[in-house]
């Protein structure tokens, strides 16, 4: 997966060779048998999407302990040596590659069996969603890139956010559900069950959203983050991220400039930001254009400021809020 971020941070790299060879060699080898966790097939998850796979198709057979906690922002995890020694006990690991550099390595060093990488889950190339067109940014008004998307540059498949597409994630929930089922073959029909009934659900979640965007008086919405590029393609829409994908990153008076003419031009109602990154580009634009501000949840992780309990209930408030921001009927 071709996502560039910051090296590792270097008290994780340093906590992960100081326990490399230790705890996760030592410990990698656990079961689901030995007593550990109840009994229940341990899994560690490295961020929520991971987690709330693990959680729904694992059921009352897995304890899945998520290594990126409610409010910190995965991309900047830094990883405790406390967090490593967990790792390493694990029973299985389900992470996303390149999405966060500590785990990268973490999990490179563990010798737990079961590793289960959701990027090779689903096809993480933009072009593979929707129409086939690229929907990450705003090229097609004409506008010159000037925005921060260095990564776009590097190849297609620069955006780790596939989940918040009903349909890759459904692809990633298979692959997960396979996993379990190789893992743990005692509980295969219990996992092939639930793995069913969530494929379902994000089946429905699919259906909804498209149902409800087809139509719609402006195709184009403004972000903070521009983490929605799948989404955008699933449904046929235009993204203009204000930041680029990583969201701490500081747009140019040109671009800021450039989103005022875009928001323009394509009848932009609505800046959205996210609960876990500053709003402040967002409400900065808002009042230089006159448009209004409203919560866009990329859904890395689920705090009290979310709008619901779980990914399913985030995902319909994001739909409503692109209802209302784009005028759908």
């Amino acid at each position: 997966m071709n996502v560039r971020r910051r090296l590792i941070p270097a008290s994780a790299a340093a906590g992960a060779a100081a326990l490399g060879l230790i705890t996760l060699s030592a410990c990698g080898n656990s079961s689901a048998s030995d007593g550990k966790d109840g009994g229940k097939l341990g899994v560690v998850a490295s961020f929520y999407p991971m987690q709330f796979l693990a959680e729904q198709i694992g059921g009352e057979h897995v304890s899945v302990d998520a290594l990126t906690k409610p409010g910190v922002e995965p991309h900047d995890l830094e990883l405790k040596p406390q967090q490593i020694a967990e790792l390493g006990e694990s029973d299985m690991i389900l992470y996303l590659g390149g999405m966060q550099p500590a785990v990268d390595e973490a999990v490179k060093q563990s010798s737990v069996k079961n590793k289960v990488d959701a990027a090779s889950l689903t096809d993480l190339n933009l072009k593979s969603s929707g129409d086939g067109h690229d929907h990450g940014h705003g090229d097609e008004h004409g506008h010159e890139e000037e925005h921060g998307h260095e990564e776009e540059a590097a190849g297609e498949a620069t955006d780790p956010h596939f989940w918040l597409d009903p349909v890759k994630y459904a692809e990633a929930a298979k692959g997960v559900g396979k996993a379990l089922e190789k893992a743990d073959p005692d509980h295969a029909a219990d996992y092939k069950k639930n793995t069913g009934e969530l494929v379902k659900r994000l089946e429905g979640l699919n259906t909804d959203f498209a149902d409800s965007l087809k139509d719609s008086k402006t195709k184009t919405f403004i972000t903070t983050h521009a983490a929605f590029g799948y989404l955008a393609a699933r449904y046929d829409l235009d993204q203009e991220g204000i930041s680029g994908i990583d969201p701490k990153a500081e747009p140019s008076p040109a671009r800021m400039k450039q989103l005022q003419e875009v928001a323009k031009e394509e009848n932009v109602s609505t800046v959205f930001f996210e609960t876990l990154a500053s709003d402040k580009t967002a409400k900065t634009l808002a009042q230089d254009t006159g448009l209004k501000t409203d919560v866009l949840d990329p859904l890395e992780g689920i705090t009290d400021k979310s709008k619901g309990t779980d990914y399913i209930e985030v995902m319909h408030s994001n739909l409503d809020a692109l209802k209302k921001a784009l005028g759908a009927k």
